[in-house]
C-alpha cells in the first residue's frame, strides 16, 4: 500500500460491530461462601449495535451506536470514520474487517481514502476488534436496563472512557504479528 501512495500517511485499522440489547449479560461473580449473588434480570429482544474502529498500533478508537446491521447503516458508519479520522488523499486506512454480507455486498460505498481488506472465513481470533467486547461489556454485566435509551447512555459513557484508554486498547488489540502500515 506504501508504493500506492508514496506521500500519504498510512494506517491500519481493525472494525466489527457487536450486539447489545436488554437480554443482559451474565457473568459468575464473587460471594461469600454460603450466600448466592442475585442479579436481577429481565429477557427482552431489543437490540441496538456497536461498531468499533480500532488502530491497534496507536489504541485509538471510534465508536458508534447504531440500531442495526445493515448495508445502510455500514456505509454511514464508514463515512462517519473516514471524516472523523481524516481519510482521504493525504491519509489512506486499511480496514481490516470480516467477511459479513453487508460488507460485501454491491451497495456499499468505501469513502476515498478507505482500503477495505476481508479476513479469511470463520476467523474471529484474527480480528483485533473482537477484543473490544470483553472492555466494552464491563458496565453492563450483570445490570438490567429499562430500555434502549438507558443501555445506550450506559454504553456511550463506556466508550468514552475507553477511547480515553489507549494502552489499554493496545494491549487487548495488538497482537504480535498485527503490522503496521
Amino acid at each position: 500500500m506504501r508504493q500506492a501512495y508514496p506521500t500519504a500517511q498510512v494506517e491500519v485499522w481493525a472494525f466489527d460491530e457487536h450486539r447489545l440489547g436488554l437480554k443482559p449479560i451474565l457473568r459468575k461473580v464473587w460471594s461469600k461462601r454460603g450466600q448466592r449473588p442475585i442479579a436481577t434480570v429481565h429477557h427482552r429482544y431489543q437490540w441496538l449495535y456497536l461498531y468499533a474502529f480500532v488502530c491497534p498500533h496507536s489504541g485509538l478508537t471510534q465508536w458508534f451506536i447504531l440500531p442495526r446491521v445493515s448495508v445502510a447503516w455500514f456505509n454511514r458508519a464508514l463515512q462517519e470514520f473516514a471524516e472523523a479520522v481524516g481519510a482521504g488523499d493525504n491519509k489512506q486506512i486499511l480496514l481490516v474487517i470480516d467477511g459479513a454480507g453487508w460488507h460485501r455486498a454491491k451497495q456499499v460505498v468505501v469513502p476515498q481514502g478507505i482500503h477495505l481488506e476481508f479476513l479469511p472465513p470463520y476467523s474471529p481470533e484474527l480480528q483485533p476488534a473482537e477484543h473490544l467486547w470483553q472492555l466494552s461489556d464491563e458496565p453492563l454485566v450483570n445490570r438490567k436496563f429499562e430500555n434502549l435509551d438507558a443501555l445506550e447512555e450506559a454504553l456511550a459513557s463506556r466508550c468514552n472512557i475507553l477511547s480515553a484508554m489507549p494502552e489499554v486498547i493496545r494491549r487487548h488489540t495488538l497482537f504480535h504479528w498485527w503490522k503496521e502500515a
